[in-house]
């Protein structure tokens, strides 16, 4: 592997290559290692639904899944700040403050973790009792989110050290590692749930012990790097300025993505109103659903990262033309997902349930959304080209007037007013067009200023 001084003199192909060919090179194991992370949950909702049954699949995919994807998501949103320093540090091969930024990140995610993971053990069953959450499945739920946050810590840290690896161009390593510890995730929930009868304590067990061996693997490879500057264990600790500076480009990120989270725990619990059937068919909507969101998110990362870099090398045109590639390759993907689903849904639910109801309902579900999966596309390229670029405030009130002033009232107001599931449904396309009817003319305004 090349040294910092022998990158020093070589040609960046992010900000040099060609763009097509670059952004896929970098897109690619992006995706596949987040199809990878998917896994995990997945195999979890499979094993459990196959094996234990629908309330089990309930309590694994529903409000757990979604207060735990909530604390994750706000953590990723948060710790974007430190990728986008990280990515601009860099393009301007700035090495002392790239090494500030990384460990600043390490140890805010050590500090975080270990806060939200008290917090969460604690708060578990009063936060699954506002949810609404079924009887029969909320023993179940609090359960497996205890277990969850009590693991917490890895999942975090291998989150942050993925996105140091990323924000420097090495989407490989991330997916290296994920494949392996999704082996290891699949075989440990076989083994815990379908032999030792250990039910949902086994497949949340099992996850933790797989984020584990991931941590484990992305510290190491920071510790032992010849590209940037080694992490080093003693000298994790927060540095004042450089973190005001993450939390300035993260925390609206963050925020962003809490807001979606709190809409989500308001929509799971207006599922859970409908039963438990559809709160299973919901849980496993998510898992089919997060095929989309892998590989939207992935080009999300990949232009993300091309931005920041782009920019900091002081290449706006290139930047520009990695928006129109990357919209273009991002779109093209959207629509082959999006045909993909709609024809094989209902093989696909039976992976996860063999009950004719469930099934039923989450085929209507996943035809409802799945159209305006197009719209979204939109969003998340502008935005994280933007993002990239260190302007992350004003896409991030754009973001949250979709989801504050048009999806949270819609939740809220309309649904209860005609109490069916297509209304409920309608809240995700709506706002989405609001959202990106709002941000596109935003980018163009900005760039051309």
């Amino acid at each position: 592997m090349e040294t910092r001084e022998e990158i020093k003199e070589q040609k960046n192909p992010i900000t040099e290559g060609v763009i097509w060919k670059q952004l896929l090179i970098f897109f690619f194991p992006i995706a596949v290692g987040t199809l990878f992370q998917q896994l995990y949950n997945t195999v979890d909702a499979v094993v459990v639904g196959r094996f234990v049954g629908k309330q089990a699949l309930a309590a694994v995919g529903g409000s757990a899944a979604v207060l735990a994807n909530m604390v994750v998501g706000f953590f990723t949103g948060l710790s974007a700040g430190a990728t986008v320093i990280i990515s601009q540090f860099f393009g301007a091969r700035d090495w002392k403050r790239l090494e500030q930024g990384m460990h600043t990140a390490y140890a805010f995610s050590l500090l975080f973790s270990i806060l939200i993971s008290i917090a969460g053990f604690l708060l578990a069953p009063w936060l699954l009792e506002i949810m609404k959450t079924p009887a029969d499945t909320m023993a179940d739920s609090v359960l497996y989110l205890r277990i969850y946050f009590l693991g917490l810590v890895f999942t975090l840290i291998y989150n942050i050290g993925a996105s140091i690896l990323r924000a420097i161009g090495d989407s490989r390593r991330p997916l290296y590692y994920l494949i392996v510890c999704c082996i290891i995730n699949i075989v440990l929930d076989i083994v815990m749930v379908v032999f030792f009868h250990w039910g949902i304590a086994g497949a949340a067990i099992a996850t933790i012990i797989a984020q584990a061996v991931s941590a484990v693997l992305v510290t190491r490879e920071l510790m032992r790097s010849t590209v940037i500057p080694k992490l080093q264990l003693k000298a994790i600790r927060i540095h004042g300025a450089m973190l005001r500076e993450e939390f300035r480009l993260g925390l609206p990120g963050g925020i962003q993505s809490l807001m979606y989270s709190l809409t989500n725990i308001i929509i799971q619990t207006s599922v859970n109103g409908f039963g438990t059937d559809t709160a299973a068919a919901w849980a496993a909507y998510g898992k089919l659903d997060a095929i989309f969101w892998t590989i939207t998110g992935a080009f999300g990362i990949a232009i993300t990262t091309f931005s920041g870099q782009n920019y900091g090398a002081g290449k706006k045109d290139r930047v520009r033309k990695s928006l129109r590639v990357c919209l273009g390759l991002s779109l093209s993907t959207a629509s082959v997902i999006l045909t993909f689903l709609f024809i094989a849904c209902h093989p696909l639910y039976r992976i996860f349930t063999t009950d004719r109801e469930v099934i039923e309902i989450g085929t209507y579900m996943l035809r409802f959304i799945a159209p305006s999966y197009l719209i979204y596309t939109l969003v998340e390229i502008f935005s994280g080209t933007l993002r990239g670029m260190g302007n992350v405030l004003i896409p991030t009130l754009i973001t949250l007037g979709g989801v504050c002033l048009i999806r949270l009232p819609w939740v809220l107001f309309v649904v209860p007013a005609y109490g069916q599931l297509s209304t409920l449904l309608l809240s995700y396309p709506v706002a989405w067009a609001a959202t990106a009817l709002l941000l596109v003319p935003y980018y163009f305004w900005k760039m051309k200023k």
